[in-house]
C-alpha cells in the first residue's frame, strides 16, 4: 500500500474517535458544497443536505477530508462507505449503490470574460478538430459525451487533467488554457472568494445537466441502509426541508 494511502487511511480512521456502528463519509474542498467556514466549520449544500438526510434516516457516521479520486478507491475496496454529491455512472455502478437524486448539478464552459464570442464550440465533440485546450479536475463526472469522447485519442490530446479548480483558474490566466469546465455554483463560490467579479464568462456550449446522489460501497454498505436513505430523500423531498437547503444557499451566494 502507498503511503499516501496509508496516510489517508490513518486521518480517516484515527483523526477522530468513531463509533462502530458509524459509517464513514469523505469530502473534499468544493465550495459552495463542502467547505470549512471561518470558525472552520464543515458547511456547505452538500453538507447541510448530507446532515438533514443522515438525521432523518437515524444514521450516525464520521466524515473524513479525502480527494475524490482517492474516495472513490475507497468505496470500491469497501474503505469506506459513503459518498455525496455524486453523478451517477455506469463504470460507478459497479462498485457503489445509488439513493435517490436529492440535488440537480449542471456543468459549463467557462473561459476569459468577453473570449467567449471568439471560442468556437458548437459540440463538445468539435473540440477534437480545434485548437484550443480545455481543463478538467481528475476523476470528476462531465457527462455521457464526455466519458465517450474522452476515449479517443483526438480528443483526449485538447483536455488538461488537474487536481482542483484553483489549478485551472492559474492555468487559463496564464493562458495555457481556454477554458475549464466546472458547475457553475462552485464557480460563482470560488470568484466571490477571491474577489475575481469580473474576470470570467460561460461558454454556451451545453456539457452536461443532471441528477446528484449519495453512493454507498456495496463492499462495506447494505441495501438496508440504502433504503433507510432513499426513504429520508423522500421524507425531505416532500416536505420541502432539500429544496429550503438550496434555497438558502443559493440566498447566500447572492449575500442576502
Amino acid at each position: 500500500m502507498k503511503p499516501l494511502v496509508l496516510l489517508f487511511l490513518f486521518t480517516l480512521f484515527c483523526a477522530s474517535p468513531a463509533k462502530a456502528e458509524d459509517l464513514s463519509v469523505g469530502w473534499e474542498l468544493w465550495y459552495p458544497y463542502q467547505y470549512h467556514n471561518e470558525s472552520q466549520q464543515l458547511v456547505g449544500l452538500d453538507i447541510d443536505s448530507f446532515n438533514a438526510i443522515m438525521t432523518e434516516a437515524k444514521l450516525s457516521f464520521t466524515a473524513a477530508e479525502i480527494p475524490w479520486k482517492t474516495h472513490l478507491d475507497f468505496l470500491k475496496t469497501g474503505n469506506m462507505d459513503i459518498a455525496m454529491g455524486a453523478s451517477w455512472s455506469k463504470e460507478r455502478e459497479e462498485y457503489a449503490y445509488f439513493s435517490h437524486p436529492y440535488r440537480k448539478e449542471t456543468v459549463k464552459l467557462f473561459v476569459k470574460n468577453g473570449n467567449a464570442q471568439n471560442i468556437q464550440l458548437p459540440t463538445l465533440s468539435d473540440l477534437a478538430k480545434s485548437d484550443y485546450m480545455v481543463g478538467v479536475e481528475s476523476g470528476y463526472y462531465y457527462g455521457k459525451d464526455y466519458d465517450e469522447l474522452i476515449k479517443t485519442a483526438g480528443f483526449k490530446t485538447h483536455i488538461s487533467e488537474v487536481i482542483d479548480l484553483e489549478e485551472n483558474v492559474t492555468l487559463l490566466m496564464e493562458d495555457h488554457l481556454d477554458g475549464f469546465l466546472v458547475d457553475p455554483k462552485t464557480m460563482q463560490s470560488f470568484v466571490k472568494k477571491y474577489q475575481l467579479e469580473g474576470e470570467f464568462e460561460p461558454h454556451p456550449l451545453e456539457i452536461y445537466s443532471a441528477d446528484i446522489f449519495i453512493m454507498l460501497s456495496k463492499k462495506s454498505s447494505d441495501i438496508g441502509t440504502l433504503e433507510k436513505i432513499n426513504k429520508a430523500i423522500a421524507t425531505l423531498t416532500d416536505n420541502g426541508e432539500l429544496k429550503r437547503i438550496s434555497g438558502s444557499w443559493k440566498a447566500s451566494q447572492r449575500g442576502e
